[in-house]
């Protein structure tokens, strides 16, 4: 037998509430989804805003993705380069394509970026429903979809139907209920008021579908220990 551990990847809800500082969320938001090319086992590919902040939030999350520098991933300048390939390239059109389809909005983006290598505009998916295929599967690229939510309970209930469980994110001034929501969510990396932040002493993993076991800090040990039991009679006489 050949023990493993598994890093499945993830369809991660970031999860924002009326009260978060919203320059902040807008900031992560994007760092949370765009990071690599949205090529990002964690990425907050699912972004749940409250009503109250919802247009104010999808207005500014719009002008910074359009401000994007894609381009040579060699160059300073550049935030977002190329997907990894002709087949991931494809694979990534083909759910925005599928996005459209089932009648979601291409609220910004949704096109290849010239003629030549495999470059892809940042995209923003709004009008979404649970059972699409861009909300439910790991697309691995540059595409948000941005829902509406209106309660707490709402949203921990939207954010856990999925069969994966990496990662997941919460925005709010409330530490209270930064934490509430961090237990109730369904998954092994939870981050508040940030997104995609790694630390060599906390573990990585995830629940559900994205994986066994964990990476970074004492539990990757884990990994790498068989447990030993030694029994030493010092007394017993049969």
């Amino acid at each position: 037998l050949k023990p493993v551990t598994l890093e499945l990847g993830g369809k991660s809800p970031n999860v924002i509430f009326d009260d978060a500082d919203l320059e902040q969320a807008v900031k992560w938001a994007i760092h949370g989804i765009y990071f690599n090319h949205g090529q990002n086992c964690s990425a907050g590919s699912r972004i749940f805003v409250q009503e109250g902040i919802y247009d104010k939030f999808l207005a500014q999350f719009t002008e910074q993705a359009l401000a994007i520098n894609v381009g040579d991933p060699f160059a300073a300048e550049t935030y977002q380069g190329p997907q990894v390939s002709k087949t991931q390239f494809e694979r990534i059109m083909g759910y925005i394509e599928s996005g459209k389809a089932d009648g979601a909005t291409v609220h910004v983006g949704g096109n290849r970026i010239g003629n030549e290598g495999y470059f892809i505009q940042p995209t923003i998916f709004t009008e979404c429903q649970p059972d699409m295929k861009i909300v439910r599967e790991e697309i691995f690229g540059p595409v948000a979809c941005v829902l509406k939510f209106k309660t707490e309970e709402e949203v921990i209930e939207q954010a856990n139907n999925t069969t994966y469980g990496l990662a997941a994110s919460v925005f709010t001034k409330d530490i209270d209920r930064g934490f509430r929501v961090a237990h109730a969510l369904e998954a092994g990396t939870m981050w508040i008021n940030c997104a995609n932040q790694t630390e060599i002493s906390m573990p990585f993993g995830g629940f559900k579908q994205s994986g066994i076991g964990r990476e970074l800090s004492e539990y990757a040990l884990e990994n790498y220990t068989n447990v030993k039991a030694v029994h030493v009679n010092i007394g017993i006489r049969l």
